[in-house]
C-alpha cells in the first residue's frame, strides 16, 4: 500500500528528466557496473548519463533516435544497453537491487510464495512467453490455404 513516506521517496522533481538517476540511486548502481577493459584508451563516456539515456528510452517509450541532445548519442547509449544485456550486467543490477529491497523490508532474499494468474499458467503450459500471445489468439488462415502450406507453417513456428 502506498503510504506518505513511499510517495515522498518516489518524487522525481528537481531532476532534468523524471527518468534520471538521483544521487542516491547512482550510488547504489555505480559499483555494479563493470570497469572499463584494461589496455586501450581510457573510457571517456559518463556512465551515469548513459544509464539516464537508457532509462529515458524505457520511461518514455521513444525511439533511440529521439534521445534529447543533452544525453549521450543514441549509438553510445544503445551500444552500452546491448553490451550490458549481453554480458548480464543489467540482470545482475536488477537482482542485486531486488535482494537489497527485500532485505530492507525484512524479508528473505527470495520469495517463498508466488501468485500465478490463469493467463500465466496457460502460457507456461504452451511453452512460455513466446507462445502466450499465440496461445490466446485463434489461428488466422486464408480460405485458399492448402494442406501442404499449413503443414509447413506449423512445422516452422
Amino acid at each position: 500500500m502506498w503510504k506518505p513516506e513511499h510517495r515522498r521517496a518516489a518524487v522525481r522533481r528537481g531532476l532534468r528528466y523524471p527518468s534520471d538517476l538521483t544521487d542516491a540511486e547512482w550510488a547504489l548502481v555505480e559499483p555494479l557496473i563493470p570497469p572499463a577493459r584494461r589496455g586501450g584508451r581510457p573510457r571517456e563516456v559518463n556512465l551515469r548519463e548513459v544509464l539516464n539515456a537508457i532509462f529515458y528510452v524505457l520511461w518514455t517509450g521513444c525511439q533511440w533516435s529521439a534521445l534529447p541532445k543533452d544525453l549521450p548519442p543514441k549509438s553510445t547509449a544503445h551500444h552500452y544497453f546491448m553490451l550490458w544485456e549481453w554480458d548480464g550486467t543489467l540482470e545482475r543490477i536488477h537482482h542485486c537491487l531486488y535482494v537489497m529491497v527485500r532485505d530492507n523490508e525484512g524479508r528473505e532474499a527470495s520469495p517463498s510464495a508466488a501468485v500465478i494468474d490463469s493467463q500465466s499458467a496457460r502460457g507456461a503450459q504452451k511453452g512460455g512467453l513466446r507462445s502466450t500471445r499465440r496461445a490466446s489468439m485463434r489461428a488466422r488462415r486464408s480460405r485458399g490455404a492448402s494442406a501442404t502450406s499449413s503443414s509447413i507453417r506449423s512445422a516452422c513456428s
